[in-house]
């Protein structure tokens, strides 16, 4: 639409034409504290100068009576900001009939004199309280200033201020007439200072937002922007979102901002097709055109103004809301709904989700009626976080504290009593909204079908985010087998999943996608189509879990969470298992035990998201359960037996690993035989554990003797033929044979990204060691470039504290280290340690290899001190943990021994780098790096003490390997 945005004026003249939102910036603030009361008394004697000349006596004497309650109320100190609203709301209505009064016929006013004497009425009322309040006689004025210095008003103000916003209701419904009488003359020569009042839309039974409406304008300003612009069709907006998240209120703060736009504006209750009826009646009745819906439609279609029809809470999905839309090119509509479905109609809309923090803050502590200190600012932040930042659940939480006196309080009795409080109706009230947080939950709920309401109540068992459609697809498709839990024990998630399914028993997206959209449609459920998957507002998560009768669902999504991951390969396990560990965790928050058993499948889940010792704890009582149950030869209790071993090796614990994995090898090739799959699997795993205990020639033969296998049985492609290469390629890496290692790399990285691709985990793993091998090599450029990719990638998918994501990390830093690349080697190093130490211990393996590789960096950097003391305390757990001879140890003794040479302590570098090197020689091959580091560092220390013949040997070594 074409028109201009809404203008404003300042109110620096008696009276100011407009509303009630008005008379608020007269609000008083610390530079004038009593302007506000003021500027309401001069409008009001303006408008009651001004209706002396208007023969309406029930007009004058409403008038007269706003005048005197103003000035009474002026006459006090104490509780006068109390009154404040009731003051405003006297003021608005009298504007309101003055307005209208310019603008009509004398027979349109008439209409009035109800809504004046119920006014009257209610004044009445009010003198005749405060005259109560004595038991002697008094003028009205000693009374009110009696009662008003009294200090406990109120429970009465709040009465008083309730009814009279009732009053002012009635009044804004006849403020719709559409006449001719104009008393514009009258006006200007008996008050010729007092500016005419322009025309203002005719609002039709539409309320002001509330008076504690506070933010969301960043939504605001985008239905500015819409209805300002010129289209050329007809401008359709909605607001949609969860119930309670303030629609009404954004929409009706609109309308209050933009009466200079509208030249009618007509609000429509649509929760029912009769309310909609009832609605266009209305405009047609009151515009004279007819007394039916479609006498209204027909009458919007041929006025060509700009009016707009406010359609509220059109949350019934099942209406269709076209039938009641004019069919013309021209106007505006605005819809609020629970139903985002309803953007088929609209040119723009606006999800309304939760408030921003700085924003909720300001709400709560204005409908809790406190200060705003920074102190209950930042109790209030809390307290809003807790609420989820939800604006209905905030203004409930208000009234409370308002009616408690306790902020601080607030959130102890929010924990033990959550369900009481949200489900609790204030007795104040600051708009028309009739329903507390759980009931417009409930009433939304109470529309699904029993199919949708299962479902829902499933997922609150669930985290309330990242729920999918293919963890409910892969446990349809679950195959049963001897390990699994029976039939009988799932049946009763079989049934809620054969819900989804077609005659044929096949998963069907299209019955799974129906009963989503109907949760969708009212907002319980919100759908993200750029990750596929679907979320559950917290306290809705919270409030549907509370609906749920029984333990029943949630032993039923224990069930389908277990059956989804039951059956996936390792691959595909690594690749959901971080997606599904937010609902292991939920779900097994409750009981550990809960039947069926589905530990196995949840143990490797963490195993794969990082999360080892929640894994060890899984696997070994499924161990033991096995042991009991099938006996220590059953293919399943080896299954078991191989995951703890591998579990241990990853937890650093590398004899327990050794201890279980050779158990486990021995009894599969007794019972499966020494070619099948499983052996050969256990067989490589122990090659790996025996590589990190640094028995690298055996971990070489290992390795050989189940690559050859996999190679004559499976071919050279497989999957666990290509993990065999890539495991090989480690243990020539760290042999120092670093040219066989390099090809290997490169033939599994080349297989691996065509048979994949590029993101696939195991490409990424190729990647990172190829990298290492790089960088051994010395190629620290190549290196840098893979492991910045890789690192890219584990990050998106796997996260900042995964296990491989920290091995990239720490990887990377030694990189930057060799690239002299001093400070950003320190700050990844530097983040590495803390996790590793956070996570996994001060003792794991890796952790210790991150503190010796960053005690290099501090080394380089000077800060020799430092490193000093890293170096001694790591070497000394190294060798508690893994032994004198292990090549990590003497790795890390080596570089003390090189810093104790930088350092000049030359008699102190040999000690160290002697034996070292008599170590290296029966580990690694000649020229592996570790090797020429050690021998590098012991030709200085014999140059320095004088032992010439000793480093001239040292030497010669080293140009032997150059050539």
């Amino acid at each position: 639409m074409s028109a201009s945005s809404p203008s404003t004026a300042s109110l620096s003249s008696s009276f100011q034409p407009g509303g009630m939102s008005q008379f608020r910036s007269l609000q008083p603030s610390a530079s004038r504290s009593s302007d506000w009361l003021g500027a309401m008394i001069l409008s009001a004697r303006a408008i009651s100068a001004a209706a002396d000349a208007i023969p309406l006596p029930y007009v004058k004497g409403v008038f007269g009576a706003a005048v005197f309650l103003l000035e009474t109320i002026n006459k006090v100190q104490k509780n006068r900001e109390d009154m404040m609203d009731l003051c405003a709301d006297t003021v608005d209505i009298i504007t309101v009939v003055r307005d209208r009064i310019s603008a009509h016929t004398d027979t349109a006013a008439i209409q009035f004199k109800a809504q004046c004497e119920e006014l009257e009425s209610f004044l009445q009322d009010v003198v005749n309280t405060v005259t109560d309040h004595q038991s002697r006689p008094r003028g009205f004025s000693a009374v009110a200033k009696e009662i008003l210095k009294s200090g406990n008003t109120t429970d009465e103000i709040a009465k008083w201020r309730n009814r009279l916003r009732d009053v002012r209701f009635n009044f804004m419904l006849m403020a719709t007439i559409d006449t001719n009488f104009k008393v514009d003359k009258v006006l200007t020569v008996i008050l010729p200072n007092v500016p005419v009042p322009q025309a203002r839309p005719n609002i039709n039974n539409c309320p002001p937002a509330t008076r504690i409406f506070h933010g969301r304008q960043t939504i605001l300003q985008e239905m500015h922007q819409y209805f300002n612009q010129n289209t050329g069709k007809q401008d359709i907006f909605l607001l949609h979102g969860l119930g309670g998240g303030g629609k009404t209120q954004i929409a009706l703060k609109f309308i209050e901002e933009s009466v200079t736009i509208f030249t009618d504006i007509f609000l429509v209750d649509t929760s029912t097709v009769t309310t909609i009826e009832t609605g266009l009646k209305n405009i047609a009745t009151t515009k004279g055109v007819g007394d039916s819906s479609q006498d209204a439609l027909q009458w919007l279609k041929s006025k060509t103004d700009e009016w707009l029809l406010f359609f509220d809470n059109a949350d019934d999905p099942k209406i269709d809301l076209n039938k009641y839309f004019p069919q013309c090119t021209h106007g505006n509509i605005l819809i609020t709904s629970r139903n985002p479905g309803l953007c088929v109609y609209s040119g723009s809309h606006s999800a309304v989700s939760d408030m921003e923090e700085s924003d909720a803050v300001n709400l709560l502590l204005r409908s809790a009626a406190q200060d705003t200190r920074d102190p209950n600012k930042a109790i209030a932040a809390d307290i809003v976080k807790v609420l989820c930042y939800l604006p209905l659940a905030i203004i409930q939480a208000g009234a409370f504290i308002s009616k408690s006196g306790s902020l601080d309080g607030y959130l102890a009795l929010y924990a033990m009593n959550k369900t009481r409080l949200l489900s609790q109706k204030p007795a104040q009230s600051h708009d028309s909204y009739a329903w507390t947080v759980y009931t417009t939950w409930q009433i939304s709920f109470d529309q699904l079908s029993e199919q949708a309401k299962t479902f829902l109540q499933l997922c609150s068992c669930l985290h309330y985010q990242g729920i999918s459609e293919d963890m409910f697809k892969n446990a349809a498709d679950h195959k049963f087998g001897p390990s699994s839990p029976s039939k009988k024990e799932l049946q009763m998630a079989l049934d809620v999943l054969s819900r989804f399914s077609d005659p044929s028993g096949n998963w069907d997206p299209l019955c799974f996608m129906d009963v989503t959209s109907e949760i969708r449609a009212y907002s319980l459920i919100t759908f993200h189509s750029e990750q596929n998957l679907f979320s559950i507002h917290p306290l809705v998560h919270d409030w549907t879990r509370s609906t749920v009768p029984d333990g029943g669902q949630h032993c039923c999504m224990f069930a389908i969470v277990g059956m989804s991951l039951a059956g996936l390969s390792d691959t595909d396990m690594a690749a959901a298992a971080p997606r599904m560990l937010p609902h292991i965790d939920f779900l097994r928050r409750g009981n550990l035990n809960i039947v069926p058993d589905f530990r196995h499948e949840y143990g490797k889940a963490y195993f794969f998201s990082g999360e080892l010792e929640k894994a060890k704890q899984l696997e070994i009582a499924v161990l033991e359960n096995r042991r009991n149950t099938l006996g220590d030869d059953h293919p399943d209790t080896l299954e078991a037996m191989h995951w703890v071993a591998w579990i241990y090796e990853n937890l650093g614990k590398f004899q327990d690993a050794e201890e279980v994995g050779i158990l486990v090898v021995n009894k599969r090739k007794e019972v499966l035989g020494e070619n099948h799959p499983q052996t050969l699997n256990s067989t490589g795993d122990l090659a790996l554990v025996f590589t990190q205990l640094g028995k690298l020639r055996e971990a070489e033969e290992l390795h050989v003797v189940v690559l050859k296998k996999r190679r004559q049985i499976l071919g050279e492609n497989r999957p666990e033929t290509l993990r065999t290469m890539s495991n090989l390629a480690i243990t020539y890496n760290k042999l120092g044979r670093l040219q066989e290692a390099e090809a290997l790399d490169l033939e599994v990285l080349e297989k691996r990204r065509k048979i994949l691709g590029h993101n696939h985990p195991d490409t990424l793993f190729s990647m990172a060691n190829l990298a290492v091998t790089y960088h051994h090599l010395g190629r620290f450029r190549e290196a840098e470039v893979l492991q910045v990719g890789v690192l890219q990638q584990r990050k998106m998918s796997l996260g900042e504290n995964h296990p491989e994501t920290m091995r990239t990390m720490s990887n990377l830093a030694l990189t930057y280290y060799k690239l002299e690349r001093l400070q950003e080697a320190e700050d990844l190093g530097t983040v590495v340690l803390e996790k590793r130490k956070s996570i996994l211990g001060g003792n794991h393996p890796h952790t210790l290899l991150t503190m010796a590789n960053l005690a290099m960096i501090y080394t380089k950097l000077g800060r020799f001190l430092e490193a000093e003391i890293l170096l001694v305390d790591t070497l000394k757990k190294q060798r508690d943990f893994l032994g004198n001879n292990h090549p990590d140890t003497l790795r890390i003794q080596s570089n003390l021994g090189s810093m104790f040479n930088t350092l000049e302590r030359w008699q102190e570098a040999e000690e160290l780098l002697v034996p070292a090197l008599e170590k290296q020689k029966d580990l690694l091959s000649a020229s592996h790096p570790h090797m020429i580091d050690t021998i590098s560092s012991l030709a200085i220390t014999y140059t320095k003490l004088g032992k010439l013949k000793e480093a001239e040997d040292m030497n010669g070594a080293l140009k032997r390997l150059e050539v």
